[in-house]
């Protein structure tokens, strides 16, 4: 079995899937126009991909092509409804990155509330300004919101937890007694529920996939119903947060914002690139890094050979998204 990997991938996976015999070659320079004439010239019969983004005019040509498998949760680097089309599956790897996300959504808020990179620019351009730094809220008894109840969200909430936080959350499995003693305030499914919640809410993060109905979920009516001063992270996907709108709420509410994913993202690894948001003092940025820890990767990379291995056993892809049948 030919499988091409189109990412840098951990040596676990290479090494775990020559081990289930397969002929494994890898290009992490490849992007959306030289991955088909890859996917030809490998004559492979499984993509797995990170990052690089898969149009559906890869496909063309490509007979040997069975399926698909995204290293990481979200597929939306890859066209599903094309694939589907060409009778390819698509394949995830689901919650294997939540504790890494989790993670960087902590430090946000916590850098968030005490504004630890400006600080950080501050004394590397020699300027002690502790009169100004001396005026955090501090995250205990504070109210976060997550928007997001898949396992990321469920992580955050964890950790939250431990920093004392009351916690407002959707989740319509969770009963009201459940919740009640684990401490979480479920909301209702509303719009109306939703405003509501902002009004109260000291911090709002992030979790949901991109999809049509997330797209430019936090536009300008979600942003003018936070509270003013708050902190708002977005580690999920860049285009569900309307940015021009989230600048203006910077401007205006004086929001903090702290951002790992952004509209119009380069696809590159290295490049120049000034998004205008990371250019205002309230936003603190990283490089859309959340699930790069050597224990996520490692996970993933684990999840990824177990596909594969599932696959060459059934001949069905596990983790599958798409209705495509190989």
């Amino acid at each position: 079995m030919n499988i091409l990997i189109a990412d840098k991938m951990e040596s676990e996976c290479i090494q775990g899937l020559q081990n289930l015999g397969c002929s494994v070659q890898t290009n992490p320079d490849l992007g959306p126009e030289t991955l088909g004439d890859a996917l030809r010239k490998t004559e492979a019969e499984i993509l797995v991909v990170r990052s690089t983004k898969v149009p559906g005019g890869a496909f063309a040509g490509c007979t040997t092509l069975r399926g698909i498998i995204r290293a990481g949760a979200g597929v939306d680097n890859i066209d599903v409804p094309a694939a589907s089309k060409a009778g390819i599956a698509v394949s995830n790897c689901p919650g294997m990155n939540s504790s890494a996300v989790a993670e960087l959504t902590i430090g946000l808020l916590i850098a968030c509330d005490r504004r630890i990179a400006q600080q950080t620019a501050e004394l590397k351009a020699g300027h002690w300004n502790k009169k100004e730094y001396s005026k955090a809220r501090g995250l205990q008894g504070a109210t976060m919101l997550v928007i997001g109840r898949g396992a990321i969200g469920r992580q955050v909430v964890r950790r939250a937890k431990a920093f004392g936080m009351k916690l407002l959350i959707e989740e319509p499995s969770l009963t009201p007694q459940w919740a009640e003693e684990i401490g979480l305030e479920l909301i209702g499914s509303t719009k109306e529920a939703l405003h509501a919640a902002l009004a109260r809410a000291d911090a709002v993060t992030i979790h949901v996939p991109l999809t049509d109905t997330t797209r430019g979920l936090c536009n300008a009516e979600f942003f003018s119903h936070m509270k003013r001063g708050a902190i708002f992270i977005n580690t999920s996907r860049g285009p569900v947060v309307d940015e021009a709108a989230l600048l203006d709420a910077v401007k205006s509410k004086d929001l903090r914002v702290g951002l790992d994913v952004y509209c119009g993202q380069p696809e590159g690894k290295d490049c120049q690139w000034k998004p205008e948001l990371a250019a205002h003092p309230n936003v603190i940025t990283t490089h859309h890094i959340g699930a790069s820890t050597d224990q996520a990767q490692i996970a993933v990379a684990e999840e990824v050979v177990r596909i594969v291995k599932g696959y060459r056993e059934t001949g069905r892809f596990e983790n599958q998204v798409n209705k495509a049948s190989c």
